[in-house]
């Protein structure tokens, strides 16, 4: 994956095309611009550097509301970004104090003193700063200053829609819609997530389930519902189908995370997989009997194979 280097360890160098952003999800809005800054970077023969911060900003401006739910970890966008050729991914510890730092400031103190620049990409609907009063202006006005040049990426649509990690999230979350999300991201949304101990009645029908928890508390899950997914356990990629609610079935009312992995039988409790979404198959219904849900798990296990193959 791309380096992840914290604030206190970059190293200077002017010869740095750099980026910020919180770049939640690496969509493809971001990856226009993520392929500008590779691009000038080799035509500049200088590293590639993305910025960004932790925990999201708006979990500091705006405090007391719900945490903001996040598409990409850290360690996910890491991997993404190293994928699309950047070099390194900076990561800024975000807090009180940070935020009330000017756009000016940070363009100053932290892009140019401590990082290094000779370009600087920036998004076209970009604000930084506190109270984000910090802009494209910005960031040309100071490149006169400091003399590192500036170029703004255009907005990037698809039919109507302009890409955002808003929209993302609320496809995912709100409509369930993996298949359209995977289009806004360009890739299949992805969850990472420990094998835990559950009930073990799936297996008692056929139907064994490894039961997930996400590795980030605030990663966005897909709304309730029944998915044909991929599955990869540890360098391996199985078929399979996931099923996300609170099991009306059994009278249940905790929200669980099950995925049945096809052509699979080993002990896995306490060991990472990852999970890509493919379609949604149906909604979570209440079945009146064991013998009904089994049917529909036949289904739903025909269904997934058509769509995974």
């Amino acid at each position: 994956m791309a380096e992840l280097i914290e604030l206190e360890n970059i190293k200077h160098e002017p010869n740095t095309v750099v980026t910020v952003g919180t770049f939640d999800g690496v969509h493809q809005g971001h990856r226009a611009l993520m392929e500008t800054v590779v691009n000038k970077a080799k035509a500049r023969e200088a590293r590639s550097v993305v910025v960004t911060f932790d925990p999201h900003p708006r979990e500091i401006i705006n405090p007391g509301k719900e945490g903001i739910k996040l598409l990409t970890t850290l360690k996910e966008r890491a991997e993404i970004l190293e994928d699309l050729g950047i070099d390194i991914l900076l990561v800024i510890p975000f807090d009180r104090d940070f935020s009330l730092l000017s756009s000016e400031e940070f363009v100053r103190d932290v892009i140019y003193d401590k990082v290094g620049v000779s370009e600087f990409v920036i998004g076209y609907d970009h604000h930084f700063g506190r109270d984000r009063e910090g802009t494209i202006e910005t960031i040309e006005k100071l490149g006169k200053e400091l003399n590192f040049e500036a170029y703004v990426v255009s907005k990037q649509e698809m039919g109507e829609v302009t890409i955002s990690s808003t929209v993302i999230r609320n496809t995912l979350a709100e409509e369930g819609n993996v298949k359209q999300a995977a289009e806004y991201l360009n890739r299949r949304y992805l969850l990472n997530g420990i094998v835990i101990h559950g009930d073990e009645r799936g297996r008692t029908i056929g139907y064994p389930t490894a039961n997930l928890k996400p590795e980030h508390e605030n990663k966005v899950i897909p709304k309730n519902g029944v998915y044909a997914v991929k599955v990869r356990v540890g360098d391996k990629w199985f078929g399979g189908m996931m099923n996300i609610g609170i099991r009306p079935t059994f009278g249940e009312l905790i929200r669980t995370l099950e995925v049945n992995i096809f052509e699979f039988d080993r002990e896995i409790y306490g060991k990472t997989i990852q999970v890509r979404f493919v379609d949604r198959i149906r909604d979570e219904v209440k079945f009146d009997g064991v013998e009904e849900l089994k049917a529909q798990l036949d289904s739903d296990k025909q269904k997934s194979l058509e769509l995974l193959s």
